[in-house]
């Protein structure tokens, strides 16, 4: 039987705090590139938003650099086919869920 919160329990969200991180800058080019080369469907598990969603969202996809900016040290030249693999948010979310980030196999389309 799961614990219950008791309501006298305070429980606050909202407060601010300063966080500093690195972003590193994505070319918008090679995305578009991937994308048309691959199509704006899931590599890892086939997902199509537009399919599932409408026209509202076809063509929605993240696109993931097979290895990850932050272990390149400064810019490089971005192959689009090579280097990036459109996947869902969800799969995204997973392959970036611990470190090192999964990694997905040239021929691991599902």
């Amino acid at each position: 039987m799961p614990q219950e919160i008791e309501d006298s329990d305070n429980l606050f969200e909202g407060s601010k705090k300063c966080i500093s991180f690195n972003q590193y800058e994505r070319n918008a080019k090679a995305r578009k590139k991937c994308i048309a080369h691959y199509g704006s469907i899931c590599f890892i598990c086939g997902f199509d938003f537009g399919e599932k969603y409408g026209s509202l969202v076809k063509g929605f996809i993240h696109v993931h650099h097979i290895v990850s900016l932050s272990y390149i040290d400064g810019k490089y030249k971005v192959d689009p086919i090579a280097d990036l693999r459109p996947v869902c948010p969800n799969c995204h979310a997973v392959i970036h869920s611990h470190e090192p980030p999964f990694k997905i196999e040239k021929d691991d389309k599902r």
